[in-house]
């Protein structure tokens, strides 16, 4: 075992049993090791982690060498705020559905922890993007996003016209329900829904993603990850925006006001298993080369 992770903090939501057992698994095989625990203190903590020791969600990155989150995507994207803040590594146990940030199973989870006890492990940095919401007496931020910026119409059924610029640079009146920027991180995820390209991690880019476009010519827009972006509304009454960092909210933003959005000089550090692909990932979460005829196989053998 190396020195190099002396002290892990957990972060799950203990409060839903489904995450709190293997948390709890997680925790007593630490402990077992020798290796200090430290879990982001909430409401409910179950009676087995009673005695572990417990800090605030915004202070648990700083008081630890490893954050190990257990849960989905959703968990590994609050997670991370905090991790890429202190430079503190990110390991995922993937609980929910898709699960393209966490990508260790919970069988497999106390070997692959061992494993990278040991060293044995591959690390990977991935960009975040920081948005702020300036104009008339809007001062809101900066928000760090592992995934995407969003802004969206504050009213359901009713369009709004967003401006969008690049470096200063007047692009497009996108007409619609809103706009994404998205890391390459984020291509797998909101953006891909509203019809955004798939961009490799690694990859230095950002994409400009339309939500629910008015006219089919607004397509997305892949442009260097130092681009700065700045995204303006067309008043409309009882109509604000919102604006919303990895779904947590930022703010509103009205005709006044500019929401720039650019590469934070935070990176996230994750932990991938030995062996880790991205396409092999790609092929297992989104059933590349499962054709219906060989679901239906599968299904009845």
């Amino acid at each position: 075992m190396t020195a190099e992770f002396k002290r892990i903090g957990l972060w799950a939501r203990l409060g839903e049993a489904r995450v709190a057992e293997p948390a709890v698994e997680i925790a007593s095989h630490l402990g077992a090791l020798g290796i200090e625990v430290v879990i982001h203190a909430q409401e409910r903590i179950p009676e087995a982690l009673g005695e572990t020791a417990t800090l605030p969600p915004e202070e648990l990155a700083a008081g630890v060498d490893l954050i190990v989150a257990v849960g989905g995507d959703g968990t590994m994207l609050h997670a991370a705020r905090g991790a890429a803040r202190h430079g503190v590594p990110l390991l995922g146990v993937n609980l929910g559905r898709l699960g393209f940030l966490t990508d260790v199973t919970p069988e497999h989870m106390t070997e692959i922890i061992d494993a990278m006890l040991s060293g044995d492990h591959v690390t990977e940095r991935r960009l975040l993007l920081e948005a702020r919401i300036c104009g008339g007496e809007a001062d809101l931020g900066p928000m760090l996003a592992l995934n995407d910026v969003v802004v969206k119409t504050g009213q359901t059924g009713h369009m709004q016209d967003f401006k969008t610029w690049v470096d200063g640079e007047y692009v497009n009146t996108h007409g619609g329900d809103g706009m994404i920027v998205a890391t390459a991180t984020g291509s797998t995820a909101y953006a891909l829904s509203c019809g955004g390209p798939i961009i490799q991690p690694d990859v230095d880019a950002l994409v400009i993603v339309p939500i629910c476009p008015h006219t089919l010519s607004d397509r997305p827009l892949v442009v260097k990850s130092s681009s700065r972006i700045e995204v303006r509304v067309e008043p409309r009454l009882d109509n604000h925006p919102q604006v919303a960092c990895d779904g947590e909210t930022l703010g509103e933003i009205a005709g006044e006001h500019t929401l720039k959005i650019q590469v934070a000089r935070e990176t996230v550090e994750l932990l991938h298993p030995r062996g880790h692909s991205y396409y092999s990932l790609l092929r297992s979460k989104l059933n590349w080369g499962r054709t219906s005829r060989l679901a239906r196989t599968s299904d009845s053998s």
